[in-house]
């Protein structure tokens, strides 16, 4: 039995989840409704406030995606209740961000700016503080979405190994190199 699998979903108040019969799980709660299509080898069954995902065989694909599918639908529930929010910051003299609604102007010691427009399900603020590296916040109801879109904002300047600049992850540490010594 799949140790990710076999754990219950808890349903927090005002969260409902639906399944139809050509297998789409739909949650909705108080910050949106998000769906997601299960294999029909997969059943979810609603029990006393809890979800349990059960599998019907043990065959190799259908174990892995007994866990698979318990993490997405898991990850729908703390989405459409609390939410997921990313913090990310921009490290080097002159970086810059500011945002226009949707889309974002980033400064990044290019000979251009770069745009980024953000999907609408995404809600973005940017914040610049003197003597503190700008941050954009990100915060949406669906993970993957969130999570390729800081991916994607993130590869338009990685952090570098030896002064470290570049766009990371708030809190993240980023593993320095020595650079090169002067040889007598």
């Amino acid at each position: 039995m799949s140790r990710i699998g076999k754990l219950p979903i808890p349903l927090p108040a005002g969260v409902t989840v639906e399944v139809s019969p050509n297998n789409v799980v739909t949650v909705k709660g108080p910050l949106g409704t998000l769906k997601q299509v299960v294999d029909p080898v997969i059943t979810i069954k609603n029990v006393d406030g809890q979800l349990h995902v059960e599998r019907h065989t043990d065959q190799r694909n259908h174990r892995s995606m007994h866990g698979l599918y318990r993490s997405l639908i898991a990850n729908m529930v703390k989405g459409v209740s609390d939410g997921f929010k990313i913090i990310q910051e921009l490290v080097g003299v002159g970086y810059k961000v500011s945002n226009v609604g949707q889309v974002l102007e980033f400064s990044l010691g290019y000979s251009h700016s770069v745009f980024m427009e953000l999907p609408a399900e995404i809600n973005v603020t940017t914040l610049t503080e003197r003597g503190k590296s700008p941050t954009i916040t990100l915060q949406s109801t669906d993970k993957q979405l969130i999570g390729q879109v800081a991916a994607k904002i993130r590869s338009l300047r990685e952090p570098e190994p030896y002064k470290g600049k570049g766009i990371r992850f708030a809190g993240e540490n980023i593993r320095k190199k020595a650079g090169k010594t002067a040889s007598k």
